[in-house]
């Protein structure tokens, strides 16, 4: 399997692919939905709204949070996550800045 070679763009080019990767499976769309309809939720509630399995509920958990989309806190032995709004912003700042780049005028390519 090759490498990525991620050393070979910025930042910002790698951010940007994070953030869509994250964005590229509905089961992880799903849970950000239902965590902003009711803004804090336990991974057992996950299992019965999306209806995926407890492991595959958790190993999408585990990417949105390393990404920093969401943040959890235990609870004795449950994990209740929310939308970490300060990363939420920063993410919708540089999606919105690479989505309303305009296509100019200067020449005709097709």
């Amino acid at each position: 399997m090759g490498l990525a070679k991620s050393e070979i763009f910025t930042r910002k080019q790698n951010e940007i692919a994070l953030f869509a990767k994250v964005f590229g499976h509905p089961a992880r769309v799903a849970i950000l939905e239902h965590l902003f309809k009711i803004d804090t939720c336990i991974c057992g509630d996950l299992v019965n709204e999306i209806g995926l399995a407890q492991p595959t509920i958790s190993q999408h958990l585990k990417e949105l949070k390393h990404l920093g989309l969401i943040k959890g806190t235990i609870d004795g032995t449950s994990v209740c996550y929310c939308i970490d709004k300060d990363n939420w912003l920063a993410m919708k700042n540089v999606m919105n800045a690479f989505l309303n780049q305009d296509i100019t005028e200067k020449g005709s390519c097709c």
